[in-house]
């Protein structure tokens, strides 16, 4: 699964064949084959467990100081680490040939990520950090499309398209618009410190 996530990271899950792994792994085609019924069924399964892993980074990040600012500055981290980490030709190809990993994804995002962005901002009005009268659901939603739409295949075609920092840009755009001052200071503050 290890030498499958960083094979796939680098070149792609399409590209990689069961082969290619078995290779670096130093085992036969057929050890593979006994755990997993094909290459879709293992691409589900390194995809499973990449999200398990953002999902349980994402329950640590929860578990820090106010859980709103530190919460921002370590995801968007976070975020940026995995972006940097993974080809994104791995994405188009997963949205386009391996549709069970993606639809997995959707799931994450809805599920997890979103259902995590309404609690933080809910947190961040009661703590002063965001602006009162912003609809926590509806700007998790905003926020999640964002990330989302630079997922767009067709961006990858552009070579001036750069995944990381147009979500970096993006998130800056996304937390300026619904700070108040002191959520602004405070996640300049925490974000300068590089926690």
């Amino acid at each position: 699964m290890d030498i499958a996530k960083e094979q796939f990271s680098k070149f792609g899950a399409r590209t990689v064949t069961m082969e290619d792994l078995a290779r670096a792994a130093g085992i036969s085609k057929k050890t593979i084959y006994q755990e997993f019924a094909d290459k879709k069924d293992l691409v589900k399964e390194v995809f499973a467990k990449i999200l398990e892993e953002d999902h349980n980074k994402i329950i640590k990040i929860q578990e820090g100081e106010d859980k709103v600012i530190e919460h921002l500055v370590k995801m968007s981290q976070l975020m940026s680490e995995r972006l940097t980490s993974i080809n994104p030709l791995v994405i188009v190809e997963v949205q386009k040939y391996f549709p069970e990993a993606w639809k997995m994804f959707e799931e994450f995002k809805t599920n997890r990520l979103q259902e995590d962005l309404v609690k933080v901002l809910d947190r961040g009005i009661e703590l002063g950090y965001f602006r009162a009268e912003i609809d926590s659901k509806i700007m998790a939603k905003v926020r999640i499309n964002q990330i989302t739409s630079a997922f767009d295949p067709n961006n990858f075609n552009n070579p001036n398209f750069n995944f990381v920092e147009e979500n970096l840009v993006l998130i800056d755009h996304f937390l300026h618009g619904i700070f108040t001052e002191k959520g602004r200071e405070a996640y300049q503050s925490k974000k300068n410190s590089k926690i």
